[in-house]
């Protein structure tokens, strides 16, 4: 096979990211709006900036040791909680501002927005190993909202290829068509949860396609599982949350779905958790590390009851030191069969592997600071 060129920047930073095998087992504490919902649940107040500073300085702490990468937001996370992500352990810092900006026909669609004040060179000057941006999308969309989807997503691909950091860019959909809704939402409208569910595959599949293009300079694909297990057939009667569906697909399909995204993705890909409870989660991690997938990102579905316990903190570092050290555990094992970056369809094998313009002049030809 022929060999496979690969910048320095980005060599190490994907090594960083992943652990001694390979594999991706990284930790997401990057939520703002999300956990400021759940603080607000746990107190009945709103939640200030030390609270969100508290928490995640709590996740991090015991959590961190944990994961091969911990990725943390610039805001609440990183300032306060940056000296106890261990030093064997990766960084990814997150590149966008929390929630999105409604748009198109009747604002139900979504565009994503870089954080202002912030960006790839300080991210790079944070000391991260890698860039995540977490980018809504739906390709059936407004054709203004998908561009803009789109945009974002080349700029920053483009400024992490100058600064030599690899990028992790996280794709979520979301129901917006007036026949789509949620799972949460099945009993009130079974019909609109199914379609959603139903149309799910090729949602991901439409944007694994679109983002593995060269032109967006994507390193790792950040992706939902590309099925709702709550309406596939083994796990339809309320195995997750109680509630029983009606089928949409059987087993056997789902991990036809898996491997067509690792057919489609061309670059290592991670699967997210997408705020699934733990047990979903750990079957969506086993299926996908079976079907082609390198690891997870695993933000909520790892930590999430720890806030339960807020503001009392010592309750809140107990569970974590219990049951969120179990939940790593149970999804490394989970995870035993992921398929180490080096191994997949782009780079073939680490022996394969050799740094861009190797040579005597390589040293004046790697580009200066911040030049593409």
């Amino acid at each position: 096979m022929e060999k496979v060129k690969i910048s320095p920047g980005k060599l190490r930073g994907l090594r960083r990211l992943a652990d001694e095998e390979g594999r991706f087992r990284m930790m997401a504490i990057d939520q703002r709006g999300s956990l400021k919902r759940m603080i607000k649940k746990a107190t009945g107040r709103e939640a200030t900036y030390e609270d969100l500073a508290q928490v995640k300085k709590l996740i991090v702490k015991v959590l961190s040791p944990y994961s091969s990468a911990t990725l943390i937001d610039p805001t609440y996370g990183f300032p306060n909680a940056a000296k106890y992500i261990p030093p064997e352990v990766g960084l990814l810092l997150a590149a966008e501002e929390t929630g999105y900006l409604p748009a198109g026909t009747g604002e139900k669609e979504r565009k994503s927005r870089l954080l202002e004040g912030w960006g790839v060179e300080k991210i790079k000057r944070a000391g991260a190993d890698g860039v995540k941006l977490l980018l809504y999308y739906r390709d059936d969309a407004s054709p203004e909202v998908v561009e803009h989807q789109r945009r974002i997503a080349r700029q920053v691909g483009e400024e992490c290829r100058a600064y030599d950091l690899p990028y992790v860019l996280e794709l979520v959909s979301y129901p917006f068509k007036e026949d789509e809704a949620k799972a949460e939402d099945y009993e009130k409208n079974p019909e609109a949860a199914k379609n959603f569910a139903r149309r799910k595959p090729e949602i991901v599949f439409s944007y694994v396609k679109e983002f593995a293009k060269p032109e967006y300079h994507v390193d790792i694909l950040k992706v939902e599982f590309p099925a709702d297990l709550k309406f596939c057939k083994e796990y339809a009667d309320g195995a997750f949350d109680g509630i029983k569906r009606d089928p949409v697909y059987d087993l056997s399909e789902v991990e036809d779905f898996v491997r067509e995204v690792t057919r489609l993705a061309k670059v290592p890909w991670v699967i997210l958790s997408a705020g699934v409870g733990i047990e979903e989660f750990l079957e969506e991690v086993e299926i996908a590390s079976r079907g082609g997938a390198s690891g997870f990102l695993c933000g909520r579905a790892l930590w999430k009851y720890c806030v339960d316990f807020y503001p009392d903190v010592e309750a809140v570092e107990e569970w974590l030191m219990t049951s969120g050290v179990e939940n790593f555990q149970r999804l490394y094992a989970a995870s035993a069969q992921a398929k180490p970056f080096f191994e997949t369809e782009a780079f073939g094998s680490f022996s394969n592997l050799e740094l861009t313009d190797k040579g005597p002049d390589w040293y004046k030809l790697y580009p200066g600071f911040g030049s593409a």
